[in-house]
């Protein structure tokens, strides 16, 4: 069996767990939105959930610290905890193939 490859047209799900708009949020969502927009440009969607709004929603994707960004689709679902700020550390986290810029 061969490893199934993300089809490019597949649209990326991301959900980013935050408390508040503490400067790590904040910061976290500004890295998320940079590194989408250089790797899956017009191929995600992010959905910001604030934990002191619905702490509920923490327990499905079993959020344990925050900021905790949640890779919904495509699956396997994969997390990262952090501001988001080392990309290559995001980039392997998320198994996005980086965009080669000539």
């Amino acid at each position: 069996m061969s490893e199934v490859e993300p089809s490019e047209e597949e649209t990326w799900e991301l959900r980013l767990y935050v408390a508040g708009q503490t400067p790590k949020s904040v910061t976290a969502l500004a890295n998320l939105k940079k590194h989408c927009e250089q790797h899956l440009k017009g191929r995600y969607k992010i959905e910001v959930i604030d934990l002191l709004v619905s702490p509920q929603l923490a327990e499905g994707d079993q959020i344990l610290a925050i900021p905790t960004l949640v890779r919904k689709v495509p699956e396997p679902i994969r997390k990262i905890i952090g501001d988001l700020s080392n990309e290559e550390r995001v980039l392997v986290g998320l198994d996005v193939r980086p965009v080669v810029s000539n």
